[in-house]
């Protein structure tokens, strides 16, 4: 592989990433939600990850082969889409920063509440029950991320079309460890595109609650889209 490979698929690569979709939804959702917009990042580009493991496996193109795998993956993905869509429009209204637990975040200059337990076991378990509920919080933010773009046969069928065109089977490197390089940089983009979109939308729309909760809308909306194009697409086929 030569820079010129690298850098050609690079700007197929961004392009791709900057393109809104169902993950620019789920981003932009996660960042005017959760508390942390990591784990939520995480979770898709996970799904990336998964997708390059199929592809340097070679079970991309099995799938792809099969319709009734690909027709399973495909009602799988866009039944996730629907339901994350769903309930993301059902939240417009409540659209602000929280940690996502039932106790709201504390502002920065509030002060600190009195503690009401008795005793250091009770004190312990008040201090590690915040914790436990962040923690259940995040993972249950990566999974969705996860659930979003690892079942999206778009995403897929898309690693399948796209990674093998910037192969080289004359270079001296094996074209699995090729395909591997390739994924792993769309990784990487999708990572820095993603976080900033996160942030971006946490950043411009902190102190425009109503504006929040149109985005929140627009975005919970554009999922159930997606998958409604899915489920036709898969039909009409």
């Amino acid at each position: 592989m030569d820079f010129s490979q690298l850098a050609g698929f690079a700007a197929v690569s961004i392009t791709l990433a900057m393109t809104p979709g169902a993950d620019w939804a789920y981003c932009i959702s996660s960042g005017l939600r959760a508390r942390r917009v990591a784990p939520s990042v995480a979770g898709l580009c996970a799904g990336y990850l998964f997708h390059t493991a199929l592809i340097v496996a070679g079970l991309a193109a099995l799938i792809a082969a099969s319709p009734g795998l690909l027709t399973g993956l495909t009602l799988a993905g866009a039944a996730y889409l629907l339901w994350l869509g769903i309930s993301t429009m059902r939240s417009w209204r409540a659209a602000g920063f929280t940690d996502g637990s039932t106790t709201p975040v504390p502002a920065a200059n509030a002060a600190p509440e009195p503690a009401s337990v008795e005793g250091s076991g009770s004190v312990a378990l008040a201090v590690r029950a915040p914790v436990r509920s962040r923690r259940a919080v995040e993972r249950r933010e990566f999974l969705k991320g996860l659930g979003t773009s690892g079942t999206n046969p778009k995403a897929l069928l898309l690693y399948l079309a796209l990674i093998p065109q910037f192969v080289d089977p004359t270079a001296s490197l094996a074209l699995p460890l090729q395909s591997l390089v390739l994924g792993l940089s769309h990784f990487g983009v999708s990572v820095l595109v993603y976080t900033l979109v996160a942030l971006g939308a946490r950043r411009l729309l902190r102190s425009r609650p109503a504006a929040a909760r149109v985005v929140t809308l627009a975005s919970g909306i554009l999922m159930v889209c997606v998958a409604l194009v899915l489920l036709g697409e898969r039909l009409l086929a």
